[in-house]
């Protein structure tokens, strides 16, 4: 999920979308377009007003593309991209998921069940999957894209897991990216929700190549007729320096504690104004959020596998369906704005290891994350 959301759907004509709908959805549906240029098959989210925000619809009609283009030996390979110049995706429908929360009801585990099996199947996706991970991408973005083998960023590309900002925790698989990035960057990233840029987008493990946006186009056409192993020596570069490699001596001593309030507190002792700012930056988001994402992303790390990982993500994400901080986030960020959101509790120290452990709890044999 995301914290950056447009409001409209973009009306772009979908006369190239021929591949057959998931689910109910119907065939007109533009919100997601495919087609197969030579001998790839091309994925665009196509909803640029909405930052190409993904609906559940939008899922189900991808999952049933690549599961169609595996076994299909016409296409050797995908490609996914956004439509327009803002970015590949933004994450998932945060007001959709306020309102079901709110109303107590199960809508968004049945998304999140999906979305998830979706990222999955991209990260052992048969064939070559190339990710233009151009602009902003974020939360469910990334989830359609870093899992991917052939992720490519340019200089536009801000890339972020930010969910604590809305009292929620990383999911797609996020926790299982961030937990292998190098020393505790992973931990920096998943904390504070920050956006990096393509250098620390490489330096973390999110991505593969640099490819200066202005060349994406013809990158594209030149896939249509080569393979992406063959064609990207011609495209990439090396990137603007990024951040992260400059402060991992404080990042990485900082974050090695083992709570949040640790945590912050060697921040606020390093002696760097950037790490200072930092804590700042993490004492805004949610609690409880902080503390549920510091073990998720430390559980992650002992699982081994994407697939063990989004069994936790979804036990997390639907456990989170019941706290009050989701509901408060996504309004205070989302519905009205203010940037104001009213914690509950409001401090660290009133988070409790149990009030942790009950987002990790089973869901019962019916209702766990089942992945092929």
């Amino acid at each position: 999920m995301n914290t950056e959301r447009a409001t409209a759907d973009d009306d772009t004509d979908a006369s190239d979308d021929t591949v057959p709908s998931a689910g109910s959805v119907a065939p007109s549906d533009d919100t997601v377009l495919f087609h197969v240029e030579g001998r790839t098959g091309v994925v665009t989210l196509n909803r640029p007003r909405a930052l190409n925000a993904l609906t559940h619809h939008m899922v189900l009609r991808i999952d049933g593309a690549l599961a169609a283009w595996a076994e299909d030996p016409a296409v050797a390979q995908v490609l996914i991209r956004g439509a327009g110049e803002r970015g590949l995706c933004a994450g998932g429908d945060i007001r959709a998921i306020h309102d079901d929360a709110k109303a107590g009801t199960t809508a968004s585990a049945g998304f999140w069940r999906d979305e998830y099996r979706l990222n999955a199947r991209i990260a052992r996706y048969p064939k070559p999957y190339v990710a233009l991970m151009d602009g902003i991408v974020m939360g469910g973005g990334v989830g359609v894209s870093a899992h991917g083998g052939v992720r490519i960023v340019t200089e536009r590309s801000r890339v972020a897991m930010p969910e604590t900002g809305i009292g929620f925790v990383p999911d797609v698989g996020g926790t299982h990216l961030l937990s292998r990035a190098p020393g505790e960057l992973g931990t920096h990233l998943a904390l504070t929700g920050t956006a990096v840029g393509a250098a620390d987008a490489l330096l973390c493990g999110l991505a593969d190549h640099f490819v200066p946006a202005e060349r994406l186009p013809e990158l594209t056409a030149a896939l249509a007729s080569a393979p992406a192993h063959e064609v990207l020596p011609r495209f990439a570069a090396t990137p603007a320096p990024g951040e992260l490699a400059a402060r991992r001596g404080w990042i990485d001593r900082c974050y090695a504690a083992g709570t949040v309030e640790e945590i912050v507190e060697r921040l606020r002792g390093a002696g760097d104004p950037a790490a200072g700012e930092t804590a700042g930056t993490i004492l805004a988001k949610s609690p409880t959020a902080l503390k549920t994402t510091l073990a998720a992303v430390r559980r992650a790390a002992g699982l081994g596998t994407l697939e063990r990982t989004l069994v936790q993500e979804f036990r997390v994400s639907c456990n989170t369906l019941t706290s009050p901080d989701l509901v408060e986030g996504i309004r205070a960020q989302v519905i009205d704005k203010d940037r104001s959101p009213r914690w509950s509790p409001p401090s660290l120290a009133e988070v409790t290891a149990a009030d942790v452990e009950r987002f990790f709890v089973p869901l019962g044999e019916d209702h766990e994350l089942r992945l092929p």
